[in-house]
């Protein structure tokens, strides 16, 4: 697959109020701003979200919808799943 069409998790954090810019790059996420603590956050769940496609043998470009809020549910990140919530009705 070409790099420019890889998917990535896209981190933003907007409460920094020390004038720090924080970057992280890694496998599968980029995250931007943020407190020390929400980035430090950010990395984890990131993380998280990782070892979980590991234990699956996928990568983000890999899985579905369903296994994408799936592994976002296992690693605490909130999510606004519209589909999800039309079924459960």
């Amino acid at each position: 697959m070409n790099r420019l069409n890889k998917k990535v998790l896209l981190g933003l954090g907007f409460d920094s109020k020390d004038g720090h810019v924080r970057i992280t790059k890694g496998e599968n996420f980029r995250l931007f701003g943020g407190s020390q603590e929400t980035h430090e956050m950010m990395q984890e769940k990131a993380v998280k979200f990782n070892e979980q496609l590991d234990k699956r043998h996928k990568s983000l470009d890999d899985i579905n919808e369903k296994e994408f809020f799936d592994i976002a549910r296992k690693v605490g990140l909130k999510v606004d799943d519209d589909k999800n919530k039309k079924e459960k009705k």
